[in-house]
């Protein structure tokens, strides 16, 4: 994943820039020291003493460390960090108590080549390394680790979106082939404007709803559309009065097929065929909110069935997905001769 290779770089250039400030102390050191030029020699013989703790370095990061103590493998991690510090600085002392003394210009002789500290500084200052960069690698796992769960969380949650939004299309679409097959015995012209509308909204299902976000504009068209199709079936046993903003900004954008359940639901169980009906839809905005309206009449046939449908849940876990438990506004009332709702939610603008 990016997330982990951005992260590895950026412990590696922590590492590079570590080393290569204790590489260039003996350089600078020794300029420091020397009024004219840098003394090659003391930096050599630096280098040489730093050069053990550089192989220690070298084999903890690059393989201890990944491979026993990042994977919890710590007593294995643990034997192998003593045993590679204590045999690093034996070879070393071996080393050099077989080295001649051989004497350097100036008459030094050519003691502690490698490391003027006793044994047990050495082995101390090593782990102490050692433990220093286990912390670092730890830290930098934990980040990983976070961030990958982090995006691991948000393709959830766009995944169960994604279930939740395309889990409504079914339904729309079984409520509307209905509408049209009871047309086409009563109108076979009205019936064939019908599936023209329906090829608009299956336009819009298919290609608009995939993305995260919508024009308005392009979801008000889709619930014009829907509802001249049920205009259509229902003739004028229904009052239907639709009122929104004219010239909406196209930047004014919103979830896809979120109000559609709402006017969906409103036809479902606000429509009786032996009483007189009415569907009453509002829709305004402002530059952070957009606000939709609905009421429908209520009858006692339909309410006896009424029960939560399958959009109405979906429409819910979608809000609290998209803005939070407390970013947005869904209020449901039953009156005693009609069925309110109120949806206020923040706008979606680029």
């Amino acid at each position: 994943m990016k997330i982990t290779r951005k992260q590895t770089i950026g412990e590696n250039l922590l590492y590079v820039m570590v080393w290569s400030a204790i590489i260039l102390v003996p350089v600078l050191n020794s300029q420091m020291m020397s009024e004219m030029h840098v003394n090659l020699e003391n930096v050599l013989i630096a280098w040489r003493q730093i050069a053990p703790y550089l192989l220690i370095f070298l084999v903890h990061n690059g393989v201890l460390a990944p491979r026993y103590m990042l994977r919890h493998r710590y007593w294995k991690y643990l034997l192998l960090n003593v045993l590679l510090i204590t045999s690093v600085f034996a070879m070393i002392y071996l080393y050099e108590l077989h080295l001649p003394d051989v004497p350097l210009e100036g008459g030094v002789p050519d003691v502690g080549s490698f490391t003027n500290l006793e044994m047990y500084w050495n082995v101390a200052l090593a782990a102490f390394m050692t433990s220093a960069n286990s912390g670092i690698k730890l830290m930098y796992q934990s980040i990983r680790d976070e961030q990958q769960m982090e995006e691991l969380k948000r393709q959830n949650l766009q995944a169960e979106m994604d279930y939740l939004k395309y889990q409504i299309n079914p339904h729309f679409f079984m409520n509307t082939l209905n509408n049209i097959h009871a047309l086409i015995d009563i109108d076979t012209e009205c019936a064939k404007e019908t599936v023209i509308e329906l090829s608009k909204m299956m336009r819009y299902v298919l290609y608009d709803s995939g993305h995260e976000k919508i024009s308005l504009n392009h979801d008000i068209q889709f619930l014009e559309n829907y509802i001249q199709l049920m205009k259509i079936r229902y003739t004028d046993a229904v009052d239907i009065c639709v009122n929104y903003p004219d010239n909406i900004p196209e930047s004014i954008s919103i979830p896809p097929l979120l109000l559609i359940v709402f006017v969906e639901n409103a036809f479902k169980h606000g429509v009786s065929y032996t009483t007189g009906s009415f569907i009453y839809i509002d829709i305004a905005y402002t530059a952070e909110k957009v606000k939709c309206t609905i009421e429908n009449s209520r009858h006692e046939t339909v309410d006896k069935r009424r029960r939560a449908g399958i959009g109405l849940i979906n429409v819910r876990k979608r809000l609290e997905l998209i803005y939070g438990a407390r970013n947005y506004s869904l209020r449901t009332e039953e009156r005693p001769e009609s069925y309110f709702v109120q949806l206020l939610i923040p706008t979606l603008n680029a």
